[in-house]
């Protein structure tokens, strides 16, 4: 699924529960689904509050080989995630960048400098028993 968004806070619930939906469809357990609920918040957030003005944003996801693949991708200048410093203890913002690193598999920044940023978050995924995705992701 791929949905291009509007660089709006009240964008981020909709593809939050839109992937939610399809996840529990494919009988995702509920502590794989909260990580990537999570880890799509924070980047779609960091966009919203960082990227350089534009009108939309892009949020792609896929699932296979029992892997769910997020990508969010902005229009703005870009930025190096090595050079985003870290929050002081306590501070109530800044710690998106440590939260998807703590609950992806696997996390990639590309900068593709003045023409915005990817970030790329990829989870395993595990299923209750007899859930559809497994029968699905199996063939």
């Amino acid at each position: 699924m791929a949905l291009r968004l509007p660089r709006d806070a009240a964008s981020v619930p909709l593809i939050r529960q839109m992937l939610d939906g399809t996840l529990r469809s494919l009988g995702v357990e509920p502590q794989i689904r909260d990580d990537i609920e999570l880890m799509l918040t924070e980047a779609c957030s960091n966009v919203i509050r960082h990227a350089a003005p534009s009108d939309d944003y892009t949020v792609s996801a896929s699932v296979h080989d029992h892997l769910c693949v997020i990508k969010v991708v902005d229009n703005g200048d870009g930025f190096d995630p090595r050079k985003v410093a870290e929050p002081e203890p306590g501070a109530e913002h800044g710690r998106g960048l440590q939260i998807m690193r703590a609950l992806a598999d696997d996390i990639r920044f590309t900068n593709r400098h003045e023409h915005g940023s990817v970030v790329c978050l990829e989870k395993r995924l595990r299923y209750a028993p007899g859930a559809a995705g497994q029968h699905l992701m199996a063939t």
